[in-house]
């Protein structure tokens, strides 16, 4: 079975990502086989309908079912459409998606569990992930929290929204008490949402420096 898992890099121990419209890569994988092909996400510099676009994109390139933290609602009912599956990974690698997946311990959803535009308030938004107060302050957006980071700063006013708890919560400290292996793939999972604000701020630096010059 072809299925495909949201992630932030190109090989089965890439951390996968709670994000699914705008999700640096997909990667398609063979459950079988575990074969697996690393596509750059073509919807995640989209201006609006990103969810809609990439909904688009992975039914098109076959995958029967999608492994990804969140899915809003116009994203949903593209795959619902194309009679793709949607199931909810709390954190780790691809490699533990697609395991959990085929052990059949993943949850599938019958609807979206993000409101839309919940992609972008992910990654430009402030979130309740990794912050360590509320310095830096140049706005409300692409601050990474109030726990253990980056407070709310360095805004772009992309939104306030975060990613709803999931077990374990994807952008948040592992629980207290939790097996080593569960911390170890939510730093994974908090590592992988970093990586991927960090590009989403590069290529906004990019576009703007651009049109400066």
């Amino acid at each position: 079975m072809r299925i495909v898992v949201t992630c932030t890099g190109t090989d089965l121990d890439a951390a996968a990502s709670p994000v699914f419209g705008r999700c640096p890569e997909y990667l398609f994988v063979d459950t079988d086989s575990m074969e697996y092909e690393a596509v750059p996400n073509p919807a995640i510099g989209a201006a609006g309908g990103a969810g809609i676009q990439a909904a688009e994109f992975v039914a098109q390139k076959g995958a029967q079912a999608v492994v990804t933290g969140n899915v809003g609602p116009n994203a949903f009912g593209v795959l619902q459409a194309a009679n793709v599956a949607i199931y909810l990974f709390g954190g780790g690698s691809v490699r533990e998606a697609v395991e959990a997946y085929k052990a059949g311990r993943l949850q599938s959803v019958g609807g979206a569990n993000v409101a839309a535009h919940a992609g972008m308030a992910s990654a430009f938004g402030s979130g309740r992930g990794m912050g360590m107060g509320r310095g830096m302050g140049m706005g409300r957006g692409m601050g990474m929290g109030r726990g253990m980071g980056m407070g709310r700063g360095m805004g772009m006013g992309m939104g306030s929204g975060g990613m709803p708890p999931v077990a374990p919560a994807p952008g948040g400290p592992a629980p207290a008490g939790a097996a080593p292996q569960d911390e170890i793939a939510s730093l994974q999972q908090m590592a992988g949402q970093l990586r991927q604000q960090l590009e989403q701020v590069t290529k906004r630096l990019d576009e703007l420096t651009d049109k400066d010059e």
